[in-house]
């Protein structure tokens, strides 16, 4: 049997080599890449992120990433996004008041961490969705996060069919995880998360077929 052939799509935003290197290590064949159409047929897809929602979705855009992520959840083809590339995937975002459209796969703002110190940065635990695939085996781990903004429409995810897996900040309630047919995300990033991080990518992995 092959190893699974994951893509990770390069639209100028993301720590690329980090989570090549660490999908690698799960034993996933693994391809940076910029073309739409590739992004489109691997077996998995990767869309990292990290900076502001919007230049993320104006780099997202200029190589038809928002195209390939729809069609791809639209074929049942696997995505994982990835901090700020979990972020684009929500109905918009706004950061200094100024809101900016995301790919709309999941209804839900992406808005500013309701807490005294920002960023959220660090180790923190999560509360997993019952039932996720992603977070199997991973209940009690902890994960790495930084960022500032985030998603805080649990119930209304959850009430959309969406498992949803959540942390919390200084009180604040927000997604750290999300799982619906073929496409999920994680707030956090996996690639920097030790070992727990790794046992996630090997669990989106070994989903791949």
């Amino acid at each position: 049997m092959s190893a699974p052939e994951v893509v990770v799509l390069d639209y100028g935003s993301g720590n690329l080599r980090s989570a090549e290197r660490a999908l690698e290590a799960t034993g996933a064949r693994v391809e940076l890449t910029t073309d739409p159409e590739r992004a489109l047929s691997a077996q998995g897809l990767v869309v990292p992120g990290v900076g502001a929602f919007a230049a993320c979705m104006e780099g997202l855009r200029a190589v038809g990433g928002d195209r390939v992520v729809r069609e791809r959840r639209e074929r049942g083809r696997p995505t994982l996004g990835i901090c700020v590339g979990a972020q684009i995937l929500f109905a918009a975002g706004i950061e200094h008041g100024e809101r900016t459209e995301g790919c709309a796969q999941w209804p839900g703002v992406v808005e500013q961490v309701r807490a005294r110190r920002l960023p959220h940065m660090g180790w923190n635990t999560v509360r997993s969705a019952e039932g996720s695939r992603l977070f199997s085996g991973l209940a009690e781990e902890r994960f790495y996060f930084v960022h500032s903004y985030g998603v805080h429409t649990v119930e209304e995810l959850r009430a959309g069919g969406a498992l949803v897996t959540t942390a919390e900040h200084e009180g604040d309630v927000f997604v750290a995880g999300i799982e619906q047919d073929a496409l999920s995300a994680t707030q956090f990033h996996p690639e920097k998360s030790g070992a727990a991080g790794a046992a996630l990518l090997a669990n989106w992995v070994s989903a791949l077929d």
